[in-house]
């Protein structure tokens, strides 16, 4: 199978999920630098990187990868993660600030997720970044069920490593819902959310926040509250699952500072 080089700017990091072949997985995406197309680049077992090669959301990496025979989602490519390298962190306090980003992510904005959902069918898209309407941020209690509690214990069982510990699972499920500018006919949408950084919020946040309600609240603050605010231009990014078309979840958000 042929390996291609890529740089690409890091723009998500999903929550870790246990793993019976990889231990864990991470699943990035960005924009690929040389087509400036959405790019999903999985397997990574982010905790299992050297120091050297833990990027951060907006480093720039360079890496070899491959079109996968099991995914053709055309957005998919597997990583040699032995190969990644970082070239460059686009911050925001420099004098750009936000320029830099923004001119690399806002010209892959679709006009909406009903737009989104339609490029899915027509030709399998399955990564896509728009602007939301009417926001609202949800959030349900996982039910434990018995016989798929039993299976992940057992992976978890299988890929536990004493240096690194076990991916912790979140005990809620958390959502946005919203509609779509400019659809006349959208009925709305409601999306789980399984950013990297909302999972890592809520396990270092219930230390300091021990009464699981205000836990939660300080959590909507930060996903609606402030990332969603009227000061924010802000879009969520969007991914399908790869034997389910259709069901897309939110994969990361970009919020710049709206423009005077």
């Amino acid at each position: 199978m042929q390996t291609e080089k890529k740089r690409v700017l890091i723009t998500v990091k999903a929550y870790p999920n246990p793993s019976k072949k990889y231990k864990e997985t991470v699943c990035c995406a960005g924009i690929d630098l040389s087509t400036g197309e959405w790019i999903r680049l999985y397997p990574i077992r982010f905790r299992y990187l050297t120091p050297q090669q833990q990027f951060k959301k907006y480093s720039t990496i360079e890496v070899l990868c491959s079109r996968p025979s099991n995914d053709k989602r055309p957005e998919s490519y597997r990583v040699d993660e032995h190969s990644i390298r970082i070239l460059d962190y686009l911050d925001t306090k420099s004098d750009k600030k936000w320029v830099k980003r923004k001119e690399i992510v806002f010209p892959t904005i679709s006009p909406s997720f009903c737009q989104i959902i339609r490029d899915s069918e027509a030709s399998d898209k399955s990564l896509g970044i728009f602007r939301p309407t009417d926001v609202s941020f949800a959030w349900e209690k996982i039910t434990v069920d018995k016989e798929n509690s039993d299976d992940d214990a057992e992976i978890q069982r299988s890929f536990f490593d004493e240096d690194k510990g076990t991916v912790e699972k979140l005990p809620f499920r958390f959502y946005y819902e919203f509609r779509c500018k400019g659809e006349a006919g959208c009925q709305g949408h409601k999306l789980s959310i399984i950013d990297w950084e909302l999972g890592q919020a809520y396990r270092f946040w219930k230390l300091r926040y021990k009464d699981t309600d205000v836990l939660l609240e300080k959590i909507k603050e930060k996903w609606l509250g402030e990332i969603c605010s009227e000061k924010r231009d802000y879009s969520f990014i969007v991914g399908n699952i790869h034997w389910l078309k259709r069901t897309f979840m939110i994969l990361g958000t970009f919020w710049p500072p709206k423009e005077d």
